[in-house]
């Protein structure tokens, strides 16, 4: 399985702009490759890049894709934004079995839910997404599919409190069990790239055992 450490930015605001955490991200290196391709009958792979690091109540990621396949046409939260260029963290910060998958096209929509596993995840309020601070390169309006190749970025601070089944108030010294992926169900030519791979016979996701560790250094 793999491991990533997650440093700690340094801010002189403790509630910083996404511009300004987008920029601070753009200089971390080395940055998470999400490149695997674990199914052969799924073998298309765009360039996908994430550069993570935390604050004192947000979790920061930023994604960077380059890919010949776009669209982003869900513009709601907890539409299936998977059908679009998607995105994705799946991440359990504890031993309980519960994650959250939390799910962005390329204009950030946003679909969030938790639980233990495909069978019984649920999707989270609207409220609770809110919670979730998203700047696309894109803007945030539709985008229709569209062929050739395209680049986008898409800067993510996830609050805290979006973990609403656990009380977290301090990353530090702490470890959770994630993995990032890239998706596009609906597009052309559909594609399922994770970071830590997936022994899985068919396209699956939600596999908990597969995820890697993140520690928050």
């Amino acid at each position: 399985m793999k491991v990533a450490e997650v440093k700690k930015l340094e801010l002189d605001n403790a509630h910083p702009s996404l511009e300004e955490i987008s920029a601070l991200l753009d200089g971390q290196s080395p940055k998470l490759l999400i490149d695997t391709i674990n199914w052969r009958e799924y073998s298309y792979k765009p360039d996908v890049k994430l550069a993570i690091a935390y604050g004192d109540s947000e979790i920061f990621l930023k994604y960077y894709v380059s890919e010949d396949y776009f669209k982003a046409e869900m513009t709601q939260s907890n539409q299936n934004v998977y059908e679009d260029s998607c995105v994705e963290f799946f991440v359990s910060p504890s031993d309980d079995g519960i994650y959250y998958n939390m799910e962005f096209n390329g204009i950030g929509s946003c679909l969030l839910g938790s639980g233990t596993g495909r069978h019984d995840s649920r999707r989270a309020d609207p409220e609770i997404i809110s919670r979730i601070r998203r700047l696309s390169s894109v803007g945030t309006k539709p985008v229709a599919a569209r062929e050739g190749k395209f680049d986008w970025t898409l800067t993510v601070a996830i609050s805290l409190k979006v973990f609403f089944h656990h009380d977290i108030s301090d990353l530090k010294g702490k470890s959770f069990r994630a993995n990032f992926y890239k998706c596009g169900d609906g597009l052309k030519v559909p594609h399922y790239v994770t970071w830590n791979p997936i022994g899985t016979a068919e396209a699956d996701f939600h596999r908990p055992e597969y995820f890697g560790t993140i520690k928050f250094i």
